[in-house]
């Protein structure tokens, strides 16, 4: 009997939950390969090791941030008919995955979309030339830059890196100084999160005023497939991490349909032809505002609270299309889903959590996962990558399943020692 053919992910998210999509593709009897530049990465303790020895039929050693690298690596499973498909989790690889599907003749996304997508100011630049209302923003490639960027803009603006990920180094700024400040923030690391090589400067844009949703969607033969909207709940500035998601959303029929209609018109603008995207939308007293595009799939908790909601398994379907198949999107259940996300109060040395005992009153509650153990050295949210936890509930309707998220997030909290100051 023939082996079954491989399907290759290029680095992923750490932990449990960063190798679901791995166990997603051996569901489909397919041999998950992790494509990795390091894969102590994620292996750090015998859990962890146990973990990808279980999930992962093999480790393939390559330069991630480097089609090229990734390509010859995968090159001998191509030739001897045996890869089935080629994926990015995270946005960091999403160009690399693009570049390699198109050298080894395998389903994907444009490269060129990819590029653009990948950077924020490309995407701006290329929605703008198409006539979508952006908000409006500059590059500056120096303190000065950004300063003289922001005043015309208006304070508060929004400082950003152009390429990083989990709102990672996005900051309201609401002072020449404090533009000047996050400036050298950003650049003083000429490397990203995962270790790319940062482009030259930072975006300086308007603060939208709004509240924020994101669009789910997959991109098949067919066109964009609507998966749904997802309302989002951002922590408090200057920083914008996520805390929580709840799917479908609460949102008018007609408000969300303008929220969708956004996105696709970015997509199409950038030329987006094929797989996921999860789009960021604010949604202003103007009507919708693009935040950004990200070509993957919705991170955190987004795929699990679809699939409760609805019955879709979006990253199982994700994989099914970059394998050459058709995804079921077929809607199996008509419920809602939250996640909340725990965060520390202060920063400080984390003791434990408190109050899990009572989540077992709460009707709905399906997962709980703490992150961090104690002894942790942690720090008020900054970005999504900060959070200590999750915990997701289902319901019958989207205000349901928020309002008995949001009581389990209370809950459930957070003991930490503070920092003397």
């Amino acid at each position: 009997m023939p082996d079954a053919p491989a399907f290759a992910f290029v680095e992923t998210g750490r932990g449990a939950v960063g190798l679901q999509p791995l166990l997603r593709a051996a569901e489909l009897g397919l041999r998950p390969l992790l494509v990795t530049a390091d894969v102590g990465r994620y292996t750090t303790s015998d859990e962890a090791r146990t973990l990808i020895d279980r999930t992962v039929h093999a480790t393939v050693p390559a330069d991630t941030a480097d089609s090229t690298s990734v390509t010859e690596a995968l090159r001998p499973y191509a030739e001897r008919g045996g890869l089935a498909g080629v994926m990015a989790i995270i946005d960091y690889h999403v160009p690399v995955v693009a570049e390699t599907a198109r050298a080894l003749g395998l389903p994907g996304l444009s490269p060129a979309a990819a590029h653009i997508a990948r950077n924020k100011l490309r995407t701006r630049r290329t929605c703008a030339e198409h006539g979508l209302t952006t908000p409006e923003f500059r590059h500056a490639r120096s303190a000065g830059e950004a300063v003289r960027a922001a005043e015309p803009i208006g304070f508060p603006c929004v400082v950003k890196p152009l390429t990083e990920s989990a709102s990672i180094g996005v900051r309201l700024c609401r002072t020449a100084e404090e533009v000047a400040e996050h400036y050298a923030a950003l650049t003083a690391d000429p490397r990203d999160a995962r270790g790319g090589v940062k482009p030259d400067g930072v975006l300086v844009e308007e603060y939208l005023i709004g509240y924020e949703v994101s669009v789910e969607v997959l991109v098949t033969a067919e066109g964009p497939q609507l998966i749904g909207v997802t309302d989002k709940s951002l922590d408090a500035h200057p920083y914008f991490a996520e805390i929580g998601e709840t799917f479908p959303t609460q949102l008018p029929d007609t408000v969300r349909d303008e929220a969708a209609q956004a996105a696709l018109d970015a997509l199409k603008a950038i030329g987006h032809d094929f797989g996921a995207a999860h789009v960021e939308i604010k949604m202003t007293a103007d009507g919708p505002r693009l935040v950004e595009i990200n070509a993957r799939l919705g991170g955190a908790q987004i795929g699990r609270i679809i699939h409760e909601a609805s019955g879709i398994d979006v990253v199982r379907e994700a994989i099914r299309l970059h394998a050459g198949g058709r995804p079921d999107l077929t809607v199996r259940r008509r419920a809602a889903a939250a996640s909340r996300y725990l965060t520390a109060p202060a920063d400080g040395v984390l003791r434990g959590f408190a109050g899990r005992e009572l989540l077992e009153r709460l009707p709905g509650v399906c997962a709980v996962d703490l992150y961090a153990a104690a002894g942790s050295v942690v720090r008020r949210v900054r970005n999504n990558a900060e959070v200590l936890g999750h915990l997701v509930v289902r319901a019958d309707t989207p205000a349901e399943a928020a309002r008995w998220a949001d009581t389990a997030a209370l809950m459930l909290r957070a003991q930490v020692e503070p920092t003397p100051c």
